[in-house]
């Protein structure tokens, strides 16, 4: 039975099968874009020598949100970015396969000092990015944010992801 005749026999009324229509292709492009499909987007500051910055960041904490990352996207923001929370503190390597879009990656440690920043990394590239230790999360923004507002290893992160015992 196709769709217009399901409407006419339940005898629906057209503003409302406009609506659900609606309603389905939004749904429809939340769970089949990958972008689409934000994560939790939560405040970071980073407290720098030339004074505090504020970040809105989207949270990938699962398996499935860390492998994603910000592969496929075109456009990042300034001011905008992607926490990864690799808990408990580890060594961890990242890459830019799929990732269209320089980024500055900063690893955070537990304490929520900055480690170390790989900055202007390469899309698309799949050599390896470590965190040269032991670090909590990664911070992706834009390639040039950390030049840009002075973001350089020992400055402090403030996040609930950090300073946690």
């Amino acid at each position: 039975m196709n769709f217009a005749l399901m409407v006419a026999r339940l005898r629906i009324p057209g503003r409302l099968v406009t609506s659900l229509v609606a309603a389905s292709a939004v749904l429809l492009i939340l769970c089949t874009n990958p972008a689409a499909r934000a994560a939790s987007v939560q405040p970071l500051e980073i407290a720098t020598k030339s004074g505090v910055r504020v970040f809105l960041v989207e949270m990938a904490t699962t398996e499935e949100e860390k492998t994603q990352g910000l592969m496929y996207r075109k456009e990042l923001p300034d001011g905008k970015g992607m926490l990864f929370d690799f808990s408990p503190e580890q060594q961890i390597s990242m890459w830019m396969k799929n990732t269209y879009i320089p980024l500055d990656m900063i690893f955070i440690r537990a304490d929520g000092r900055i480690l170390r920043i790989a900055e202007n990394t390469e899309p698309l590239s799949t050599k390896i990015i470590s965190s040269g230790g032991l670090a909590r999360g990664v911070l992706e923004v834009i390639a040039g944010t950390a030049q840009k507002y002075g973001i350089q290893p020992g400055d402090r992160v403030a996040h609930p992801l950090f300073n946690k015992r």
